[in-house]
């Protein structure tokens, strides 16, 4: 019976540690619901590649030799070799969107552009702490606040901080709700976040919502040739949703495909969450920087909408800036929130909702740009 024990003394306080991080991820996803498909998997994969000689990590099979265990071969295939699992996803994302209000009022644009502040504010911080240009640049793109955006750039760049990055990024998405409204109430005052706001949508036809997804991806492409995986794979999400042809298409990529790659893709970045490689001073670093990030987003959307307030005739909410990041839909969700607690009745999300899905196509764009700035310096 002794090799029962075996196991028991074979971990160490660092396992010890991730079994914690583990059984809290496990906690907040089921307890207070935020990203359940994402924190659960993720939470239950940090105690299972922590367990003594999991076999879930690699294993050795009678005449074989060693072998991957499955969470490694999925890892191995679905990410470091192909990034495939996170691209995949953004064919579901695409598919969830409409880029109707947007497309309306397509100043909105500026929004989703000035809410990726954080990114390159986190990008100079990591820097100008020593750390290299790309895990400086992978820990900026959690700025983005889009998971699979930040998973993919710092995969592609080779960062030694894959899994803590992860965490905060898919941490900080759930978090949107409760550290959003703190960092818009930091910056705006009662009277700007009560302001109303009239909408009147123009008719975006048919054609418009076909070849926005065709021109987007074309135009990304040619600028920015590293976002092309991520933002083209959002817009052919959005062309099967738009096309109006392929509506079972369209329904299984926003529920079939999604769900089963969010799964996958949960518990495969658990490899990158091994006790010697997350149980270190720099994650700590990474969660503050990551928070940092969150809050300057907030922060360069809300001075944007401030800034055009001072030329404008009718005023904007602040607060439609404050919804430009990527956490599609609570970020135009909280701006909604937080105005109806000023003034009852007020309605800003439609505007909220055309600078959250700019945030989607700026974010993947900033991330493609990150990837050229780092390998044209390497």
């Amino acid at each position: 019976m002794s090799f029962i024990w075996e196991g028991f003394a074979a971990v160490t306080w660092q396992q010890l540690v991730m079994y914690l991080v583990g059984a809290a991820l496990i906690y907040v996803a089921i307890k207070k619901e935020y990203e359940p498909a994402l924190l659960l998997p993720m939470g239950f994969g940090a105690i299972l590649v922590n367990l003594p000689g999991s076999n879930a990590l690699n294993q050795t099979l009678e005449g074989v030799g060693e072998v991957n265990g499955i969470i490694q071969w999925l890892y191995d295939v679905g990410i470091e070799a192909s990034e495939a699992l996170p691209i995949l996803l953004f064919i579901g994302i695409g598919a969830m969107i409409d880029f109707g209000p947007l497309l309306s009022k397509p100043i909105l644009f500026l929004f989703g552009a000035a809410a990726q502040l954080g990114i390159f504010i986190a990008l100079l911080i990591s820097t100008a702490m020593g750390y290299d240009l790309p895990d400086a640049a992978s820990m900026g793109i959690i700025g983005a606040a889009d998971g699979p955006t930040a998973l993919l750039v710092s995969q592609v760049l080779d960062s030694q901080f894959i899994g803590a990055i992860a965490v905060a990024a898919y941490s900080y998405m759930a978090l949107v709700p409760i550290v959003q409204p703190m960092a818009i109430k930091l910056i705006t005052t009662k009277k700007e976040r009560a302001i109303t706001m009239k909408y009147e949508a123009a008719s975006v036809s048919k054609t418009t919502r076909i070849l926005f997804p065709i021109l987007t991806t074309i135009i990304v492409g040619m600028v920015a040739p590293s976002s092309a995986s991520l933002v083209g794979f959002l817009m052919f999400g959005n062309l099967i949703r738009e096309c109006g042809v392929l509506q079972t298409l369209s329904e299984t990529a926003q529920t079939g495909l999604t769900n089963l790659i969010t799964l996958l893709l949960g518990i495969t970045i658990s490899f990158s969450m091994k006790a010697e490689d997350f149980v270190r001073a720099d994650t700590l670093f990474i969660m503050g920087i990551g928070l940092a990030a969150f809050v300057f987003d907030t922060f360069g959307g809300i001075l944007l909408a401030k800034f055009m307030n001072l030329f404008v005739k009718e005023k904007l909410n602040p607060m439609i800036g404050a919804a430009g990041i990527s956490a599609f839909p609570m970020a135009s969700r909280v701006a909604q929130k937080l105005a109806q607690e000023e003034t009852p009745g007020t309605i800003i999300i439609m505007h909220a909702a055309g600078a959250n899905v700019a945030g989607q196509i700026a974010s993947a764009i900033a991330g493609g740009l990150l990837i050229q700035l780092v390998t044209s310096r390497m």
